[in-house]
């Protein structure tokens, strides 16, 4: 059984610098922890959340919409080719034990609902704000001001949300 942590990482294809820069040291921060990076595979924030996370000695894997390997960037080690556009996303967000969105636009907002449907925690970093049909913040996003404490939180909630995993993925 695999015991490794696997961290799905969403977030806009046409990012500002700051939130590219963020999300390099997300991916930064989760090769540091020994976990696998998930991502759409294209550019922006999840080009940036590979890029760190290689930039770290870790493993990244780009779950693609389109037919070709070539589309996904230079710091997938992994890429799973799916030929269904958009229909992707679910796929990248089952991937992960955890979700974490930086910045984002409407994709990422889609990643974020597959993500609270299928019961996955998300780790929100400078995203999409959700507020229920009440006017209340949603309470299964949890939201964080640095990579740090977004990974750090990420690990924590993986962890809390497997319990049937062996004792060493609890470390």
């Amino acid at each position: 059984m695999d015991k490794k942590i696997f961290i799905s990482v969403i977030g806009e294809s046409n990012s500002s610098p700051e939130i590219y820069k963020l999300a390099e040291e997300v991916g930064a921060e989760i090769a540091k922890a020994g976990a696998v990076l998930v991502s759409g595979g294209l550019k922006g924030v999840m080009e940036a959340s590979c890029k760190g996370a290689k930039s770290a000695g870790g493993t990244t894997i780009g779950i693609l919409p389109g037919s070709k390997r070539e589309e996904g960037n230079a710091y997938i080690d992994y890429p799973i080719i799916t030929g269904v556009g958009y229909a992707r996303n679910k796929f990248v967000v089952k991937t992960g034990h955890v979700v974490i969105a930086v910045g984002g636009h409407y994709g990422t907002l889609s990643e974020i609902a597959f993500a609270l449907g299928y019961k996955l925690p998300v780790v929100g970093l400078k995203t999409w704000q959700m507020i229920d049909h009440y006017g209340q913040m949603v309470k299964d996003v949890h939201y964080t001001t640095t990579p740090k404490e977004a990974v750090a939180l990420a690990l924590k909630l993986a962890r809390e949300a497997r319990p049937e995993e062996p004792s060493e993925f609890k470390k």
